[in-house]
């Protein structure tokens, strides 16, 4: 049985009165144990996040990371800064990073890499965009992207790979893929790591984030190839958070 995995990610958004509220509510729900919770604030709070989730079921993930371990980048983040606030997952190649700050699939998986050299694991994000649905593309852009980075690892490298299946006409907007629509990619991904080795493709958990939320979080998780969410807006609200963390569980 794959753990399930709800991460939040909190993007540019969120405040230390946050972070202190969610370690609360955390330390006094009874949560399932059965499910693994990660919440990925922007950096300045990593050390508030360190000391407020200690005790509970939650754990700290990073937005992004540097391939670089140190030296002359100002503003950058290296993994060997994150594993201090014992971070233990990091996104790489979300949508935002790929359109908004131009990082190609070479980048990605450099950062990728950086990762797993500190022992953090990848959250590996993928997805198309509304044109590339509507011209029958789904399939063809999210196996490139997995196959750019999945066929360079070596087979241990790949077993600490998360893959987050986001289709980037459903994130902030409302819009969500259709539980058969996400599902019909996951099987996709899944099937395309057989062919690296059957077992990994069994154990491999794939995320679904393209406007999770409370309401439709259950329906989505009920999936067999959707291990858990990537969720946005929805991680900023603790009740609906925990919702979405009972429903995976």
């Amino acid at each position: 049985m794959r753990t399930p995995l709800i991460a939040g990610n909190w993007k540019m958004n969120g405040s230390v009165a946050l972070i202190n509220d969610f370690g609360q509510a955390f330390a006094a729900a009874v949560s399932p144990t059965s499910v693994e919770v990660v919440i990925i604030p922007p950096f300045p709070y990593l050390d508030a996040a360190c000391q407020a989730f200690e005790g509970t079921v939650l754990s700290l993930g990073a937005q992004t990371l540097n391939p670089i371990h140190s030296g002359a980048h100002t503003g950058e983040v290296s993994g060997r800064m994150l594993k201090e606030f014992a971070v233990s997952h990091v996104l790489v190649g979300h949508s935002e990073r790929r359109q908004l700050y131009n990082e190609s699939d070479e980048q990605i998986f450099a950062r990728l890499l950086a990762a797993l050299s500190v022992e953090i694991k990848p959250i590996l994000c993928v997805g198309e965009s509304l044109e590339e649905r509507d011209a029958g593309r789904t399939m063809e852009v999210v196996l490139r992207q997995v196959g750019y980075v999945m066929s360079r690892l070596e087979p241990d490298q790949r077993q600490q790979v998360v893959i987050a299946y986001e289709p980037v006409w459903a994130i902030g907007t409302g819009r969500t893929a259709s539980p058969e629509q996400a599902q019909e990619v996951m099987a996709g991904i899944r099937a395309y790591q057989a062919g690296f080795d059957k077992q990994l493709a069994e154990k491999l958990r794939l995320l679904y984030g393209g406007s999770m939320n409370a309401s439709n979080a259950a329906e989505l998780l009920a999936q067999p190839d959707i291990d858990g969410g990537l969720v946005g807006g929805a991680s900023l609200k603790i009740d609906d958070f925990y919702t979405i963390c009972q429903s995976a569980g």
